[in-house]
């Protein structure tokens, strides 16, 4: 771990999206075995196992396009890692955090595949944590690190997907 030596965007061992969205994930899997609820099968069932298949494996390659665009360059995914360079290329063209957004994809269509509800319910949670506890610092970060270069950036690729026209 760096210990704050060198400027990083996450210092801490649980400022990654496996633990600070895992933690709303397991709760809701608790919660369903405690409290369990049910998806409204009777008329959704023929779509909420292809749609949620489906978000899973979009979040699985949004996940496996950002890791190989990172070690493409070299740049690491851990906390306490200092990154050498901004990633602006691939997947990284249309989201700025492609890894957050998959692995949130892959949360919602789980939730969907296995008729999880409680698993929908704090999904906000994990995206207002997965905001501010990962993407803000890595924000300020990334524009302390690479100031002109990163606004150019952050202007031309919206924070979760798509490019701005101008």
């Amino acid at each position: 771990m760096n210990k704050g030596k060198i400027p990083v965007a996450h210092e801490h061992w649980w400022q990654t999206f496996e633990v600070v969205a895992g933690i709303p994930f397991l709760a809701a899997l608790g919660l369903q075995y405690l409290v369990p609820l049910a998806l409204p099968t009777e008329v959704f069932a023929p779509v909420f196992l292809p749609i949620g298949v489906a978000l899973v494996s979009v979040g699985g390659i949004l996940i496996f396009l950002a890791r190989r665009e990172f070690t493409k360059h070299h740049q690491p995914t851990d906390p306490g890692c200092p990154t050498g360079k901004l990633v602006t290329s691939g997947i990284f063209s249309v989201s700025r955090h492609p890894l957050y957004l998959g692995g949130l994809c892959v949360v919602a269509g789980t939730a969907l595949a296995l008729d999880i509800p409680w698993m929908l319910v704090l999904l906000s949670a994990a995206v207002i944590a997965c905001r501010y506890l990962l993407i803000t610092p890595e924000e300020r970060y990334l524009a302390a690190q690479f100031s002109k270069d990163y606004q150019t950036y952050a202007a031309s690729v919206h924070r979760w997907i798509g490019r701005s026209r101008w």
